[in-house]
């Protein structure tokens, strides 16, 4: 919604340089409302690289890392917690290679201005198949969104959006005359590793106890898993690994093994 309003909104003689916006890269899974294309099952998000002959997932993962890539100075890789996770509005950032780029990157970030500015150093695992891992591998500087989830539209997401592309553009000099509203305060959090995840250990019916935003314990409980198979079975309680504050919350109420119930991020300086 937001690069469609951008793609309409942008006269080219207000550009100085180029705008390359890709409203939905997995188009196929995108017209399916899911985060697997039905071509191929491909997790776009999970096969970068790519391959030039691949699957059609592969394949456009190549021709992004191929030939977008080559053609950018700086990435914007806009996502939501899709139908199966519900985000805390945040920006997210893999540290670079170098101090200068970690700086560069936190600069992006706070001039995007999303609520939280989450900053990885790959610990959490599952980022080097990602568009972020490539691009920063290449040297285009990357910024990554969670804005809402659970399959709903969030305005305050979209808003997040238009405005952060909106001052991005403008602090690289690309929309030099745009109209922009003045960032908020980045709150700076990471997450601490693995501990960070919480996953679903049965097939069952997930009864949260804790709402997205909160502040939980180590030890605490975040819920009950009500097994689906053998209603006599006792549920199985969720319990965190690691004190935080819960940034993403599993929205269906009906989760199988593996499922990811919720992931913390931590004050940046917090032990």
């Amino acid at each position: 919604m937001a690069l469609g309003k951008l793609a309409r909104q942008v006269e080219p003689r207000d550009v100085r340089g180029r705008i390359l916006i890709l409203p939905a890269l997995n188009y196929p899974a995108a017209v399916a409302g899911r985060r697997l294309s039905p071509l191929d099952e491909g997790n776009l998000n999970r096969l970068f690289p790519g391959e030039a002959n691949g699957t059609p997932t592969q394949m456009i993962a190549h021709y992004v890392s191929s030939v977008l890539l080559s053609m950018a100075d700086i990435v914007i890789d806009l996502h939501s917690g899709g139908r199966s996770l519900s985000y805390l509005s945040c920006c997210l950032i893999r540290v670079g290679k170098t101090g200068a780029d970690t700086a560069r990157l936190m600069e992006l970030m706070q001039v995007f201005g999303a609520p939280i500015g989450s900053i990885s150093d790959g610990s959490g695992g599952g980022g080097a198949t990602t568009l972020s891992a490539v691009a920063q591998a290449l040297g285009v500087p990357t910024l990554t969104t969670e804005l809402g989830g659970g399959g709903t539209f969030s305005s305050a997401g979209e808003a997040i959006a238009s405005q952060g592309i909106y001052r991005v553009l403008k602090h690289i000099g690309v929309l030099p005359n745009a109209e922009t509203k003045p960032a908020s305060p980045v709150r700076l959090m990471r997450v601490a590793g693995r501990g960070a995840f919480t996953y679903a250990p049965i097939h069952g019916i997930f009864e949260p106890a804790v709402e997205l935003g909160d502040s939980v314990e180590a030890g605490q409980s975040g819920g009950f898993l009500f097994p689906v198979e053998g209603l006599p079975r006792q549920p199985e309680e969720i319990r965190f690994a690691q004190s935080g504050l819960v940034a993403c919350r599993r929205a269906p109420a009906l989760a199988a093994p593996g499922d990811c119930l919720f992931k913390l991020v931590t004050d940046v300086g917090a032990n």
